[in-house]
């Protein structure tokens, strides 16, 4: 179960710095901004798809939803960014 928490946050990890990156990045596309600035509203936002006043799965959805968002849009950044950025990590 640990393993594979630290799996997924290292992933997790690795797409939010991508995204950081891209953010401040000369060949970012221009929806890039708008997305981001819409996944940490739904973050920050009360109005979720679960409620969080249900005990467990009021938060499951924010673990579920983000990951799968940050790797949505991590994914369809441009080919030449992304290079860059893994150039610039390794």
């Amino acid at each position: 179960m640990w393993k594979r928490l630290s799996v997924l946050w290292s992933v997790v990890r690795g797409d939010a710095r991508l995204l950081w990156f891209a953010l401040r990045h000369p060949l970012a596309p221009r929806w890039l901004k708008p997305a981001v600035a819409l996944m940490a509203l739904y973050l920050l936002s009360p109005v979720d798809l679960l409620p969080d006043t249900l005990p467990v799965l009021g938060l499951v959805d924010d673990l579920v939803l983000l990951p799968l968002a940050l790797g949505f849009i991590a994914k369809r950044l441009p080919a030449a960014l992304r290079a860059e950025y893994a150039a610039r990590v390794t």
